[in-house]
């Protein structure tokens, strides 16, 4: 039974499975499928349920780490180690979990079906590891999803499209139906699939902390105009010096840069 204070929606459609199975490699009917012996990572599955995804996972050979808040389901994934060895379960929180100790020297790939109200903080935890990290797909409501992978100058873009695509490059790999869970949603789902690392690499700045929480400040009001947003670093006159400078428009808003360029914004106001 789902529990709704979890947000809990299994994935019970068998044609689901194997659909994602496919887009993440680990299906041997997937084009880009790769033997256990060939590989040097672990998965980490994140709300592994009642084993949906666990044993598409663990079929294919590799280590799989599977992570279940809850007590009941934790309990019967642990059937599973039975017929797959290179599983094991940990009931633990994901938010307090330490993903380095778990991948114990190994190379890190995540999957999960995440609760649909707590994807942006597991974001901020699994970034935290990002060095570690390779590989992310998540199952998440498909408004979050397309947030994720927004461009500069559409709806959708905002602080949590730079602040992940800073740190990974996101794909909408399969959108999917309320059907095929169990219970269904009430929105449609999509799986977001991310290569690590994204803009980070490029950029190298010095001091993220500092400038996410820049991006967080660009970001406060989407409509204003940087200059109005950046108040309380900056003057509006002194700010749209700093934008000319970058061949930006003094009544530039935050929606219409992109990451290279609020970085450049960010170092020139520092």
């Amino acid at each position: 039974m789902a529990r709704q204070r979890l947000g809990q929606h299994f994935l019970s459609d068998l044609g689901w499975r194997e659909e994602i199975a496919r887009a993440i490699r680990v299906s041997p009917n997937s084009p880009f499928f790769s033997a256990p012996e060939l590989q040097n990572f672990c998965w980490i599955e994140i709300g592994a349920g009642h084993g949906e995804m666990t044993e598409q996972l663990a079929a294919s050979g590799t280590p799989v780490i599977a992570v279940e808040l809850d007590p009941p389901l934790a309990k019967r994934l642990q059937q599973l180690t039975k017929q797959f060895p290179n599983l094991s379960v940990h009931h633990a929180d994901i938010l307090k979990t330490d993903l380095h100790a778990l991948a114990a020297g190994r190379r890190i790939r995540i999957y999960g079906n995440l609760p649909y109200y707590i994807t942006s903080p597991i974001l901020h935890h699994f970034f935290q590891f990002a060095s570690l990290i390779d590989e992310i797909h998540i199952v998440i409501q498909l408004e979050v999803a397309l947030r994720l992978a927004a461009q500069p100058g559409t709806r959708d873009y905002g602080y949590l499209s730079v602040f992940t695509q800073y740190f990974a490059k996101p794909d909408i790999s399969l959108k999917l139906p309320p059907g095929a869970f169990t219970p269904p949603p009430e929105v449609d789902s999509a799986l977001v699939s991310m290569k690590l690392p994204g803009q980070k690499a490029v950029l190298q700045m010095k001091d993220e902390e500092k400038f996410l929480n820049f991006v967080k400040l660009c970001f406060a009001q989407k409509r204003k105009m940087l200059v109005n947003n950046l108040r309380t670093l900056s003057q509006p006159q002194a700010t749209r010096g700093h934008l000319a400078t970058l061949n930006l428009s003094p009544g530039a808003r935050a929606e219409e840069l992109n990451i290279a360029q609020l970085a450049a914004l960010f170092q020139s106001l520092s």
